[in-house]
Formats: structure tokens, C-alpha cells, sequence
């Protein structure tokens, strides 16, 4: 037996991979090493990544600066407590998201995941309420189609019949929920969406301590993109209700959309934010949660006069670090420029799959492009044919996306682009 099919047999003994049985018959793939935009296979196969790691490896692989940033982090320390310490590569980061994110986010709380991100931001929503003697003010708002995690606080305000979440809605906290905005990308908000949501605020703001949703694009719900007006909106009902806003920026921050965060397409600003995913590179896991001095200081002098959450691995030095430079690296290339590059490969050589028979929609949003067919994939087949094809996309439900590393060049995005096509042709 060689080493390739080895691996396979031994993962499949013991190992349960995301949204998957033990032992599935699912196909996986051995990777042994990757650089730039390429994974490489146990059987020396090459595939180039449209997935970025999901969404996080936005310099490729192997990128030399961000290696050699961790490598020197580890002649000092790997990784120390976070209770009563602090180390620089933590206070760097802090200071450097504050300056990068919208001018009243000036409190940083640090985080394993975007989930926790998440659980924190809900959390800080709560006891801020709790601190202001409103303690009735426990529930949240979110929209449908939605996806903002799944750790339980999480999973509550994720969609709650179409999302992947519904086999534990009856454990679940119950939240209110409104139908995602219909507004399209580029057009003002329409008033379906604004009555929507001025009825729900209007109806139950008493409960409602935080209205949550992911700005501009809604990620893993559906790979739908709407009217940036609809935070402007929101903005203004979440005042006039007495209701936080949070921005879950897990997926569109750091410059995925065109902007550097998602909500900038709009002229308002969160009273909480959550970043993850692409925060460090795709290099280790690590998050935040940002959020105004209103929030952190009614919390810092209520009661019991501290935030209620610390992760064991809160600001671990080599996440920071890998951040820092991860950050620095972004910003002193011209990213936009990239950005803008890949949205004008994608669209033209997505937009022949628009003739396809079992294609629904075609969409491109910044380095985000989507197919949307008009039934589920089959994901044991599709995943096959796109390795054959020398491509590593991995689609869900209905969607085939590609979020690419901002290093690919218009060539790999072609091709895949083309290695979509090719396969939903071969369907039909």
C-alpha cells in the first residue's frame, strides 16, 4: 500500500473532518506541503487553492516574511498566560486594529476563533445591558441566511431552517430573526428591507440587546452579497430602538470585498466588530472582538466590574506576531490594486457558466465569485472532478465559490474558473 492511501486509511480510522461522518466515504486529500497558491499531494499531485484555506490564507502559503516573524517569535516565547501578563506582539496588534478599524472601536479583546469572537461580542451585548440596568435585554436579531459560527451562542443567530444548524434549534437560545435584505450590492435600500426590520426593533427591542449580521456579504448562509445602504439603515433603527449593532467581519475583513473591512462600503460604524479568519495570514487561529469605550467602560465599572471571558490561549505571541506581520504585510502591498485584478479575471470567466442548465446565478463581488446552481451538488463527485482538474475548490449546498489567495495571478484564476465550467458542463 503506498504512503497516499495509508494516510487516507489511517485519518479515516480515528478522525472526524468538519461537517463529516467518521469513517465517511467522502473523498479527502492528503497534503503533505503547500506554497504560494498550490497545494501538493502525497502523490505529488499540484493543486492551485481557490478556497484560501477557507478564506484565511490570503498570502498564499509559505509566505517568507510571516515565517520568518513566527521563527523569530519562537526564540522568546511560544506562548505565555494572558491573565496578569502582557508581551508586545499583543500590544503591537491592538494598537494596529485600532487604527485600522472604524475610528470608535478602541477596545480590543482577543479570542481563539471567529465563533468565540462571536460568543464574546453576544456576551459583551449582555452585560453592557446588564451594566446599564437593563437586564431584560438579553435576546439578539439577525438575518436570515446568516452564518456566524458554531459554538451555541453562535449557532443561535444563524439561520434557523435553512442553516446547518437546525438539528439543535430546540436546545438553542431563541432569537429574532428578519428575512435577509433583497436590496441589491450597488442600490439604495428598498423598503421591504427597512420595514422588515423597523417592525422587528419596533416589536421587541425591549428583549433585543444587539442587532448581528455579517456587513455587505452574508458568508457560509448563502454567498449572497446586498445594498450596503442596509447598514445605514440599520445603523439608524438600532438608535432610535436602543439597540447595539454588531458587524461580523469574520469572513470580509482585511480587503476580501475591495474594502479593507466590508462595512466600509457604508458611511456608519458598529458599536462591536468581530475579525478572524484572514487576521494572521491564515497561520494560526486567533480573533477579536472591538468594540467602543461606551461598551467596554460601562462594563469595566458595573458589575462584578470585569468582562466574564478568558480564553487559556488569549493572544497567544506566535498568533500576534503572525498577525502583525500578516497586517503589515497587506498594507504595504497595493491591495487593492490585487483586489480589483481578481475581480476582473473572475467575472468574465465566471460569467460563461451562466449558459449552463443547472446554473441559477453568477455573482462577483471583489475577490469573491460565485456559482449558484439550481439544486445541491453532489459533493463525493464534484470534489473528484475538481482535483482532477488540478483545482481545489470545495463547494456547499448549492454553491461553488472561489475565494483565492490575493496572490494569484490571472492565469490560476482562469483556470479555476474554467475547471468550474468544465465540470457543471460535464453534469448537464
Amino acid at each position: 500500500m503506498n504512503k497516499y492511501q495509508q494516510l487516507i486509511d489511517s485519518d479515516r480510522q480515528n478522525i472526524w473532518h468538519p461537517y463529516s461522518a467518521l469513517g465517511s466515504d467522502q473523498p479527502i486529500f492528503p497534503v503533505v506541503s503547500a506554497h504560494g497558491v498550490r497545494l501538493k499531494l502525497a502523490d505529488d499531485r499540484e493543486l492551485i487553492d481557490g478556497m484560501s484555506s477557507w478564506w484565511c490564507a490570503i498570502h498564499g502559503y509559505n509566505h517568507p516574511q510571516i515565517n520568518q516573524a513566527i521563527t523569530s517569535q519562537l526564540t522568546h516565547m511560544s506562548h505565555i498566560m494572558f491573565g496578569g501578563l502582557t508581551h508586545p506582539p499583543a500590544v503591537e496588534l491592538a494598537k494596529t486594529l485600532v487604527d485600522i478599524t472604524p475610528s470608535s472601536l478602541d477596545s480590543v479583546f482577543f479570542s481563539d476563533s471567529g465563533s468565540v469572537a462571536v460568543e464574546v461580542a453576544m456576551k459583551m451585548a449582555i452585560q453592557y445591558w446588564h451594566d446599564k440596568q437593563q437586564p431584560e435585554k438579553q435576546a439578539f436579531l439577525s438575518l436570515r441566511s446568516g452564518y456566524h459560527g458554531d459554538t451555541f451562542g453562535a449557532m443561535s443567530v444563524c439561520d434557523p431552517v435553512t442553516g446547518m444548524h437546525s438539528l439543535f434549534n430546540d436546545a438553542l437560545a431563541q432569537q429574532f430573526f428578519i428575512d435577509a435584505p433583497t436590496s441589491e450590492f450597488s442600490s439604495p435600500c428598498n423598503s421591504s428591507d427597512l420595514n422588515n426590520l423597523q417592525t422587528a426593533l419596533a416589536k421587541h427591542h425591549e428583549k433585543i440587546a444587539a442587532f448581528i449580521l455579517e456587513p455587505v456579504v452574508q458568508g457560509a448562509g448563502g454567498m449572497r452579497f446586498y445594498s450596503a445602504d442596509f447598514l445605514n439603515q440599520a445603523r439608524s433603527l438600532c438608535d432610535q430602538y436602543n439597540v447595539l449593532l454588531v458587524f461580523d467581519e469574520i469572513a470580509t475583513g482585511f480587503g476580501r470585498t475591495g474594502k479593507l473591512f466590508a462595512c466600509e462600503y457604508s458611511n456608519i460604524q458598529a458599536d462591536i466588530m468581530c475579525i478572524g479568519k484572514a487576521l494572521t495570514g491564515g497561520y494560526l487561529s486567533l480573533a477579536a472582538t472591538l468594540t467602543n469605550r461606551e461598551i467596554s467602560h460601562t462594563i469595566s465599572n458595573g458589575e462584578p466590574g470585569v468582562f466574564m471571558h478568558g480564553p487559556t490561549f488569549m493572544a497567544n505571541p506566535l498568533a500576534c506576531t503572525a498577525a502583525n506581520a500578516s497586517i503589515k504585510l497587506l498594507l504595504e502591498s497595493n491591495w487593492q490594486d490585487k483586489i480589483s485584478a481578481i475581480e476582473s479575471w473572475l467575472k468574465p470567466s465566471l460569467e460563461k457558466c451562466d449558459s449552463l442548465k443547472n446554473v441559477a446565478n453568477v455573482r462577483v463581488l471583489g475577490a469573491i465569485g460565485v456559482v449558484e446552481c439550481t439544486h445541491a451538488v453532489d459533493m463525493k463527485k464534484i470534489q473528484t472532478a475538481f482535483v482532477e482538474k488540478g483545482v481545489w475548490i470545495r463547494p456547499f449546498g448549492k454553491l461553488i465559490y472561489l475565494m483565492p489567495p490575493y496572490i494569484i495571478n490571472q492565469t490560476d484564476t482562469e483556470h479555476l474558473c474554467n475547471a468550474i465550467y468544465e465540470v457543471l458542463n460535464n453534469e448537464t
